[in-house]
């Protein structure tokens, strides 16, 4: 799939630090296993919006989206 002045492979930008090409039927669990995330306490934004840990294999990312993965520390 192409953006949409159908010139670039579409992408999704991770962490604003990394693109990774998208492709069709990306799932949230997909793309934490292209990072190699994994780190079992972790919060996942898909444009803005919390996925719950039980849709990372369902959830679909679209093309050119913006996800963040933060990773859960706690301490002192």
């Amino acid at each position: 799939m192409t953006s949409s002045a159908g010139q670039e492979p579409a992408v999704v930008r991770v962490n604003d630090n990394l693109e990774l090409p998208w492709s069709p039927g990306m799932t949230v669990r997909d793309l934490l296993r292209q990072c190699r995330f994994t780190y079992s306490l972790i919060t996942v934004t898909v444009n803005g919006q919390v996925i719950r840990r039980e849709e990372y294999d369902t959830y679909p990312i679209p093309p050119g989206a913006e996800v963040r993965v933060i990773h859960l520390i706690a301490g002192g």
